[in-house]
């Protein structure tokens, strides 16, 4: 099995799958050391043609590939599509369009919360795929033939995949819950990442807001830095020694080789007098344009923990009846928002998943409908007009 490593056999091979109705597609990357991903490998297969393209080629110009990426006129076929578009985006500045994700496609068609692949092709190809080249090192040559029969038939057995889910679709009448999730997938802004909310992702409790403009400001930095080195965030600076900064907010060297999650002698070095700024930007943020801190405390009321915990079984009860994943119609904390506020702007209040469910946990909180046995099952049923006490 021969890999494409001239640009013009890839010109020839994407002229050719232009013509087609729909493509599937894959990638294989390496992350673990960078943070921008290494592409390593592109699989990609029409109804009767594939290839497996190799980005490390010598003087191949990928181009191509992105502008097939890039054809309105052609479907393409991913499976758990995000980090493979995010690639996209980073390589070629391209969101591919249209898409048609197999992984949401499932979860739209009542196959549970982000079903794996195999599984998915075991079930719907009724074929097996060998897990041995799984955890392969994509990024080593000459890759082996055992190597390149796997990935390529990640694309082949996705034919068959995207065939039997576009036809469930068609008779469950759902196509347009998953062209809903396509238009988020596709929209550029989904791949838009600014270092500002990079302090999101930092598990930490904090008791003012002058910690948490430290926080925004040390995580900025931070992102900043790994991106323009190209290496994983730690290796920059832990979550933990992250958290600990915004917490003390540490303003001279002293105050800063005296914490414990960040290497000794680090006040004395660039990243020290890079933290000691961030850390004055930090404290002289505006308190008014930094949100409320987290600090671990729930402060639901026991009224709105209560609600919630009912929505979340009437979430069940429903998505049990309709065939779909629970998770793919709410979150908890969509749930807890609607607990909350009937005016919670989450995404279950929008679109399909309003008509599924969000209209009915309103009517729950309203009481105008109820969890209850139905022929010995589990039903959400319209509550029953209470009856006054004759007088």
């Amino acid at each position: 099995m021969d890999l494409i490593t001239t640009t013009e056999s890839l010109e020839t091979l994407c002229s050719q799958l232009s013509n087609e109705a729909f493509v599937t597609v894959d990638t294989e990357f390496m992350r673990e050391s960078t943070y921008w991903p290494d592409l390593c490998l592109i699989q990609v297969a029409g109804e009767t043609l594939n290839g497996l393209i190799d980005p490390l080629a010598p003087g191949l110009d990928l181009k191509p590939f992105f502008d097939l990426m890039n054809n309105a006129d052609v479907l393409k076929v991913f499976h758990a599509a995000r980090q493979d578009i995010e690639i996209m985006v980073h390589r070629a500045g391209i969101v591919p369009h249209p898409v048609f994700d197999t992984q949401i496609a499932a979860m739209v068609c009542g196959f549970g919360d982000q079903v794996g692949y195999e599984a998915i092709v075991r079930r719907l190809a009724k074929a097996q795929i060998d897990k041995s080249s799984r955890f392969t090192d994509w990024s080593r040559r000459p890759l082996s033939e055992k190597q390149l029969v796997y990935a390529l038939a990640d694309v082949t057995h996705l034919r068959v995949v995207y065939e039997s889910l576009k036809t469930e679709l068609d008779r469950n009448g759902r196509e347009h819950w998953l062209r809903e999730e396509m238009n988020i997938l596709t929209n550029p802004a989904t791949y838009r990442t600014e270092p500002e909310d990079a302090w999101k992702r930092i598990k930490v409790r904090l008791r003012s807001k002058k910690q948490l403009g430290v926080l925004v400001q040390v995580a900025a930095w931070r992102e900043l830095e790994a991106r323009e080195k190209n290496v994983p965030r730690s290796r920059i600076l832990k979550d933990d020694a992250v958290a600990e900064v915004a917490t003390q907010m540490p303003q001279t060297r002293e105050a800063l080789n005296q914490l414990r999650a960040l290497p000794r002698g680090m006040g004395t070095s660039r990243i020290g007098d890079a933290l000691l700024t961030a850390v004055k930007a930090g404290l002289g943020m505006d308190p008014k344009s930094l949100p409320q801190p987290d600090d671990g405390r729930d402060d639901q009321s026991e009224a709105t923990q209560a609600a919630a915990e009912v929505l979340k079984l009437a979430l069940k009860v429903v998505c049990e009846k309709e065939g779909i994943a629970p998770k793919l119609v709410a979150s908890s904390s969509d749930i807890e928002a609607v607990a909350e506020s009937d005016d919670a702007d989450v995404h279950l209040m929008k679109g399909w998943r309003r008509e599924l469910f969000g209209d009915l946990a309103l009517a729950i909180k309203r009481g105008e409908a109820v969890i209850g046995f139905e022929r010995g099952r589990v039903r959400v049923l319209s509550a029953a007009p209470v009856q006054k006490a004759a007088e």
